[in-house]
């Protein structure tokens, strides 16, 4: 069954910070609104991230991020587990600095994939910002898989 590429709101999702820590107008949940008009917006410092936890186990195949050009990150780290255990890292992925929507692929080989990998628990850390205060802004966030 494919999973849409939006998180509901009531899934639990958490981040590193939230600029002027202002969550109405820059909070997580502006990831999953499908809204141009509306992004999370991290407060500066190293190493932003977000964690997903899913309410059941799945297949992770593809991953959908859209940063605002000139607050994205050079590398991001995806780390995952499943239920009860500790984090680990899947793989490295190298978005661009651009406003266009990203989309990563299992397997391709490409400098912006994702591992094929079962989880309950999903962390993107966002370590090299082009920020120069190290600032991350997301206007969509998308995990495609299969529920298990």
């Amino acid at each position: 069954v494919p999973w849409p590429p939006a998180c509901p709101p009531s899934w639990p999702c958490r981040v590193s910070s939230v600029l002027n820590r202002d969550v109405k107008q820059f909070g997580k949940k502006h990831m999953f609104d499908a809204s141009e008009e509306t992004c999370w917006n991290s407060d500066q410092g190293a190493c932003q991230w977000v964690t997903l936890d899913f309410p059941r186990s799945v297949k992770v195949s593809q991953l959908h991020i859209q940063f605002q050009g000139g607050f994205s990150s050079r590398l991001c780290t995806l780390e995952g587990c499943r239920a009860g255990e500790e984090l680990v890292k899947i793989s490295h992925l190298y978005p661009e600095d651009i406003n266009a929507m990203q989309i990563s692929f299992a397997a391709l080989g490409s400098g912006f994939q994702v591992e094929e990998t079962v989880l309950d628990k999903l962390k993107i850390t966002f370590e090299n910002s082009t920020d120069f205060f190290g600032r991350i802004v997301v206007y969509h966030l998308g995990v495609l898989g299969e529920r298990l």
